[in-house]
């Protein structure tokens, strides 16, 4: 996944660095490791509808805010979400919960990003699908290559 993600970074000209440093996958904790703000860290947690279809979300967030479900929901016009199984996270992802990284390489994951992460500051970070290795990257050149729905996901 590291590899797939600097790839794409690359060919698209982003402005990003890599940090490596100790496998940790807590918001705080990673944080103060890197050198960012705990706002500054995009919480990637899998989730899923709670319907029949079982539709996969990437719900992107500050690191220091939670998820509300109700939010997530609407945004993705479905009755009811849910965090996805550590185990479908894996299958899905290729990476363990904590190292998912904001972005989707896969047609069965739609991505949804709270505007008030890239509203707040002009890079993020996030753990690039290793607990030991981050990238900081411009908020602009994550929008630009990402592509995610923006809607308010966090909770109030």
């Amino acid at each position: 996944m590291f590899e797939q993600l600097k790839t794409l970074l690359q060919t698209n000209g982003a402005r990003f660095r890599v940090v490596e440093h100790p496998a940790e996958g807590q918001s705080e904790k990673v944080a103060a490791i890197r050198g960012t703000e705990v706002g500054q860290g995009a919480k990637a947690m899998l989730c899923q509808s709670k319907d029949e279809a079982a539709k996969l979300i990437l719900a992107i967030l500050p690191g220091d805010q939670k998820i509300d479900f109700k939010k997530l929901a609407a945004a993705v016009q479905v009755k009811k979400t849910s965090f996805a199984a550590p185990e479908a996270a894996m299958a899905k992802t290729g990476c363990v919960i904590g190292a998912i990284p904001p972005f989707v390489f896969s047609d069965e994951i739609q991505l949804v990003l709270d505007p008030s992460l890239v509203a707040r500051y002009a890079e993020i970070a996030f753990n690039a699908g290793r607990l030991d290795t981050s990238i900081i990257l411009n908020t602009d050149d994550y929008l630009r290559i990402a592509k995610p729905l923006l809607h308010d996901i966090c909770a109030d």
